[in-house]
């Protein structure tokens, strides 16, 4: 990432964040870093072997700490993080949507007494950890706090007060790599997918839950900045473009997504699978509306149920320019994942193991692959020439190209490869496919085709 890219995040969140929700004051706690440590000791001075504790939001919001109540520019780091948080942050708010009328009603549906009680709820609405790993001041309350992201504070709060310790001796007791896109990945869609122990089920999205939908470097961009990508930050940590970041999301949500579809936690019950591994939109749409369309990397007739194959569908783009070879295994791959559906559950769970074994070759590739600029423009053609072939019927696929786009757009950007003409055109193509997006329920391929011929042109 360059200094252009630390502009651009700076600059384009704003748009992104506006585009992305179309779709769908603190207390501060003046105590000083020593009297800080000496509270939390009894919490921190556990055995090497034993696990970690989380300490709580209060033990990051000092004003001397992370608590600042705006960025403190003779400092390495902003300082201000808790109040970026609290103030800005969704993650901040969400055990909170649980007590509302939504999270109520989803909770009456579900036959729970309480959302904020419900192990089901809480463990993503929440840093949800076990008993012994609760130190004294932590709070289910605060929702997704410091810890949930940067791990138990117990074994590295003292050596990172102290300022002394580098990043490797962080890492090494226990906070987490959040800059590293993989386990970036890895984390967030552990709520914004699910993992072995958690997933947003058609159960719950029946009863209320909205669809669950995410995009890793959308989302990194959405999300309020709490850091500033300067030549500390770089000393201390790789900084990774957004094609980078978009890449690696794109194939760890495949890949879990076919994890999650063989687990046998996650098959359904009585007649029907688990549909909230299927496209939403494919049975959510008024009867009277006849939107289907043949699709060449399903080879799917009408009136089947189609998997929700969109982060397949981008990762497949993305392989014709990086290696049309294992593009082709991939398609031949996701062309026997979805016939397998339509023969047999035992069928499609081998087919889904086979292409795992693809998506590996294909993480492969992509992690540690050094996007140049020729790659950010092949690739956005590529997106937008399928989208005008009609590839995006479905809203998931249109929804994931659209956001693909607009962080391509922003790293060409960052790359210097825009001048300002050619990236306000952009930008503002990219704007009016979101509104294409705005209303899931409303969306008409055909607009999103009308559009994308025009930032086809803008492209040129």
């Amino acid at each position: 990432m360059s200094k252009d890219r630390d502009t651009v995040t700076r600059l384009h969140r704003t748009d992104r964040m506006r585009c992305w929700r179309q779709l769908a004051g603190a207390v501060l706690l003046m105590c000083g870093a020593g009297a800080l440590i000496a509270q939390e000791a009894d919490d921190g001075a556990t055995a090497a072997d034993a696990p970690a504790k989380y300490l709580g939001v209060v033990t990051c919001s000092g004003s001397t700490c992370h608590g600042a109540a705006k960025p403190l520019s003779e400092s390495k780091v902003m300082q201000n993080e808790f109040l970026t948080w609290h103030r800005e942050d969704h993650h901040a708010r969400a055990y909170r949507s649980l007590l509302g009328e939504q999270g109520q009603k989803i909770a009456k549906n579900l036959g729970l007494e309480s959302a904020a009680n419900a192990p089901e709820c809480l463990t993503c609405h929440t840093n949800n950890v076990p008993a012994a790993q609760r130190g004294k001041r932590y709070n289910v309350a605060d929702g997704v706090a410091c810890e949930a992201c940067h791990g138990p504070a117990s074994k590295w709060l003292g050596m990172h007060v102290t300022g002394e310790a580098s990043r490797a001796d962080n890492l090494k007791v226990g906070m987490y790599p959040t800059e590293e896109p993989v386990a970036r990945a890895q984390l967030c869609l552990s709520c914004h997918l699910g993992n072995e122990n958690k997933f947003g089920t058609h159960r719950i999205m029946g009863a209320g839950h909205p669809r669950i939908s995410f995009e890793l470097d959308t989302f990194t961009h959405i999300q309020p900045a709490h850091y500033r990508v300067d030549a500390d930050y770089r000393s201390r940590k790789q900084v990774y473009s957004g094609m980078q970041v978009w890449a690696v999301g794109q194939v760890l949500a495949a890949q879990r997504t076919l994890d999650l579809f063989q687990s046998a936690k996650w098959q359904g019950n009585a007649v029907f699978p688990e549909f909230a591994f299927f496209d939403c939109h494919g049975c959510h749409h008024p009867m009277t509306e006849q939107r289907w369309a043949p699709r060449a990397s399903t080879g799917l007739p009408p009136g089947t149920v189609k998997l929700n194959d969109a982060n397949m569908l981008m990762l497949l783009y993305l392989m014709k320019h990086v290696d049309p070879a294992l593009a082709d295994s991939l398609h031949g791959g996701m062309l026997a994942f979805h016939k397998a559906t339509t023969v047999s559950m035992d069928d499609a769970r081998k087919a889904a193991a086979s292409l795992g074994g693809v998506l590996q070759q294909v993480q492969s590739k992509v992690v540690g692959h050094g996007f140049s600029k020729d790659d950010m423009n092949a690739v956005l053609n590529s997106l937008v020439a399928g989208g005008v072939g009609g590839d995006y019927q479905d809203f998931g696929a249109a929804e994931q190209a659209v956001m693909a786009m607009a962080s391509l757009v922003d790293a060409l950007r960052a790359s210097g490869d825009l001048d300002a003409a050619r990236s306000e055109r952009l930008k503002a193509a990219i704007k009016t496919l979101y509104d294409v997006l705005k209303d899931e329920n409303a969306y008409q391929p055909t607009r999103l085709v009308a559009e994308l011929k025009h930032l086809e042109t803008a492209l040129h």
